[in-house]
């Protein structure tokens, strides 16, 4: 597994968060909201790439 990959999720995470916590405070929850969901779909656009890889390595192993 790659530590870069560990590393851009922790990333995407704490500025989600940041970016969370001051548009709560500054009374914009509906930007809060799409801020949070944003993030969410960024990870699974990242996690769906490593899935694709994983898949094509295993192809390729199996000479499928």
């Amino acid at each position: 597994m790659n530590i870069d990959l560990i590393f851009q999720i922790a990333g995407v995470g704490i500025i989600v968060a940041v970016l969370n916590q001051l548009l709560t405070r500054a009374g914009r929850e509906e930007q809060a909201l799409l801020t949070t969901i944003a993030g969410l779909v960024v990870v699974l656009f990242i996690v769906t790439q490593q899935i694709g890889e994983l898949f094509s390595s295993v192809k390729s192993i199996f000479n499928l």
